[in-house]
């Protein structure tokens, strides 16, 4: 997935309301969680848990510091390490220009609602001509296994592998708060869910997610969500 990694979070504090319940997660005894139980689960291409919409057609547009990245639930499938996974699109642009194109497959549990990452590809961009394609990883090749992307019963203090992809993409992430008001252009949503995330590759760099309830991320560093909703034609 699209990562923004900073140590500072200054700009997002200018955008959303933190709530004085938050739970702060430091206990760093815990273990990360990276088996969950995937074998057990009859996965879906299609569905929805309380913070990511996974049905084509969906999108999310969220702008700010001369960034745009547009997500879009795409009605494709691709099958990764023997499961039908749904494609995610995302597209970067910065200052105007393309940056990013990345392709993400995930499946959903239907019993738990839980939404496993099971790899992207990745594709850089200069001067509309793709330069790199660092990042990229599939479940199933190299030993890499798919990761939790979004739990369909998220709990305070959660902490998960979203990518188990050695030496290539091991983020994670942290709960650790249920309780934010997030005020973005889009409209101000109660109850979203605050995520750190960072990677297994480089401890010292993280940042943080802000997902409201029924539609996903709503602000990323400095992205708001601008505009939500489901297009034609995806």
């Amino acid at each position: 997935m699209t990562t923004r990694t900073h140590q500072s979070i200054l700009a997002a504090a200018a955008f959303f309301a933190v709530s004085a319940a938050c739970g702060q997660g430091t206990d760093t005894k815990s273990a990360w969680q990276e088996e969950f139980g995937i074998s057990s689960c009859k996965l879906a291409t299609t569905g929805r848990n309380p913070y990511l919409v996974l049905e084509p057609g969906f999108q999310l547009i969220l702008e700010g510091g001369g960034t745009k990245l547009q997500i879009t639930v795409l009605n494709e499938t691709k099958t990764v390490d023997g499961v039908v996974t749904r494609v995610v699109e995302e597209k970067e642009w910065k200052d105007g220009k393309l940056y990013e194109i990345a392709k993400n497959y995930f499946a959903m549990c239907p019993q738990t609602k839980d939404v496993f990452y099971f790899g992207e590809d990745v594709e850089f961009y200069e001067d509309g001509k793709v330069v790199k394609r660092d990042g990229s990883w599939l479940a199933g090749v190299n030993g890499n296994r798919a990761g939790l992307m979004m739990p369909g019963t998220p709990k305070l203090n959660m902490k998960y592998y979203q990518e188990l992809a050695r030496g290539v993409a091991m983020d994670r992430a942290e709960i650790v708060s249920l309780s934010e008001t997030c005020k973005t252009p889009a409209g101000t949503f109660s109850k979203c869910m605050k995520v750190k995330e960072g990677s297994a590759i480089n401890v010292l760099e993280y940042e943080y997610k802000y997902f409201a309830p029924g539609i996903g991320l709503v602000g990323d560093e400095d992205l708001r969500l601008v505009k939500h909703g489901f297009i034609k034609d995806k």
